[in-house]
């Protein structure tokens, strides 16, 4: 199963300048706990803010870039389609965890949406979720994470 994941202010916005323009230890752990034993697709800028990959889970980084060096728990992969043929053997989930290209590239095979709704409208965010990105989603679930925070869960229609 492929499924978004992503944290977005009330505008849709999922960055700035390169970084979460927020932090919630709520959220960090709701993500954590969420996508650990499976794997996480991302793409190259989000491989370069975290600076190495997330424990327990198998990172995948789609980039035509190859100055990222694979390892044990790193595949870097060209394009979509080749991470496609590769979900099928995974044994687990595929979570696309950003950024804004990745999104988009993933949409039209995308299974399922876990969205954290922030509380708040970030001035000048420069990276933003696909435009309708929830269009052919429905609402199945939802539940707080703290008093902030909400996480609503989405599956395909």
């Amino acid at each position: 199963m492929i499924i978004g994941i992503a944290a977005v202010d009330k505008n849709g916005a999922i960055g700035k300048g390169g970084k979460l323009p927020w932090h919630y230890s709520s959220d960090m752990k709701f993500f954590r706990e969420t996508t650990t034993g499976h794997a996480v697709v991302m793409g190259r800028k989000t491989w370069l803010t975290l600076g190495k990959p997330l424990k327990n889970r198998l990172n995948i980084v789609v980039s035509r870039n190859s100055e990222i060096e694979p390892s044990d728990s790193l595949l870097v992969l060209r394009d979509v389609e080749s991470i496609l043929s590769l979900t099928k053997s995974l044994g687990g989930n595929l979570f696309v965890i950003g950024g804004a290209q990745v999104y988009r590239e993933f949409l039209p095979h995308m299974d399922k949406w876990i969205i954290t709704e922030v509380p708040i409208v970030v001035q000048e965010a420069d990276a933003h979720m696909p435009v309708n990105y929830l269009e052919g989603f429905k609402k199945v679930d939802s539940r707080r994470l703290d008093e902030e925070l909400i996480v609503t869960f989405y599956e395909r229609n």
